[in-house]
């Protein structure tokens, strides 16, 4: 038999990046044992990986395998109590120039961990991290320009965001992997009773981010302006978006494991809310008061399936469990600033520019 919540083992996939990391270390805090599986595949997360081992020693347990390996990942459940699954592929650019690899990975290994957790005498409960691109462009919502910023000129949605409500509507073969894996998850607790729960994600941030132009774009432009290197943005920079700190996210997963019985099979939109947005320009324009320095911006066509608004109406969570954001913007990006500084010092950001891997550099943060 399976041991109950809280007492078997966490599994996290995709558990060596940025949301993984955290998450496995705030379990690892509470003493819990956890599994870490993951491919290694993106720049920086071996760095994740030894600042992991470090810091919790035996009780982290490390996987290299893939999601689309399902022997591998049946094994890895094996004692599992709670499981998130951020093990994807990330960017909508990537999706477009390889969209068999964005669905193989994305929709093919969400599946995989599907099955594996049906076939466990008692299911593991899952929390999955689908995304805001599941809704498309949203080209229904009325916009208004107000400073440097985008904002809706329904008063309801400008007060609250977009709910789960809003019409599903897969835009990109990101968009549509996502979307896939999205469905799979709320059905496998429809069909087949697993507990299962999906995060409908915004914009996260916080330290362990190695932010590029595709993915991290808060990290990505605090490290341009840091590093005086130029910035390219995609349209006109007055796209909002909520932006949720990592603190605050891995809390929000606790309390959604906590809750699984009452929550199973439901979708949330989680991101910062109104409370928390803020337009490309206007981090910009942040990042200029807290650092003194301002990156030299081009501006790029808009890329498929960006939207110009996109703020999270995250009150069905919050009714389900309480939860609500407590890191302000303006905290929130003092605080990754200060780690990404911290990184500069030790040449990381260098090194992941040649291609090196990151054992090769002796960083202490």
């Amino acid at each position: 038999m399976r041991p109950g919540r809280g007492e078997g083992t966490v599994v996290i996939f995709g558990g060596a990046g940025f949301i993984g990391s955290n998450v496995a270390d705030h379990y690892l805090q509470d003493g819990r044992t956890v599994r870490v599986f993951d491919n290694v595949s993106r720049p920086g997360v071996e760095k994740n990986l030894r600042w992991l081992r470090e810091r919790h020693g035996e009780h982290l347990r490390i996987d290299v395998a893939d999601t689309r390996d399902l022997s591998a990942v049946r094994r890895a459940l094996h004692g599992a109590s709670e499981v998130f699954h951020f093990a994807a592929q990330v960017a909508v650019t990537h999706s477009l120039q390889s969209p068999l690899h964005d669905f193989d990975v994305n929709a093919r290994g969400t599946l995989h961990i599907l099955e594996a957790l049906r076939e466990m005498e008692t299911p593991a409960s899952l929390v999955f991290t689908s995304t805001n691109k599941v809704y498309g462009g949203l080209p229904g919502l009325e916009l208004a320009v107000c400073g440097q910023r985008y904002a809706p000129t329904d008063p309801r949605t400008l007060a609250h965001g977009i709910s789960e409500q809003c019409p599903l509507d897969f835009e990109s073969p990101y968009g549509c992997s996502k979307g896939a894996a999205d469905q799979y998850v709320l059905d496998f607790a429809r069909t087949f009773g697993l507990p299962t729960v999906v995060f409908r994600m915004s914009c996260i941030y916080g330290p362990r981010q190695f932010g590029t132009e595709d993915q991290g774009w808060v990290a990505h432009f605090l490290l341009r302006a840091l590093e005086g290197e130029p910035l390219t943005l995609y349209g006109d920079g007055m796209q909002v978006r909520d932006i949720l700190f990592v603190e605050d996210l891995v809390r929000a997963f606790w309390l959604a494991q906590q809750a699984m019985p009452r929550i199973r099979g439901r979708a949330f939109n989680i991101g910062g809310g109104p409370g928390q947005t803020v337009s490309l320009l206007e981090l910009l324009a942040l990042i200029q008061r807290r650092t003194g320095r301002m990156p030299r911006v081009g501006f790029e066509d808009w890329r498929t399936g960006d939207q110009r608004y996109y703020v999270s109406d995250t009150r069905a969570f919050t009714r389900a469990t309480g939860w609500v954001p407590r890191v302000g913007v303006e905290e929130g990006v003092a605080r990754l600033g200060d780690w990404l500084e911290e990184l500069r010092g030790g040449r990381v950001r260098q090194a992941m520019g040649r291609g090196e891997t990151l054992e090769a550099v002796d960083v202490q943060p």
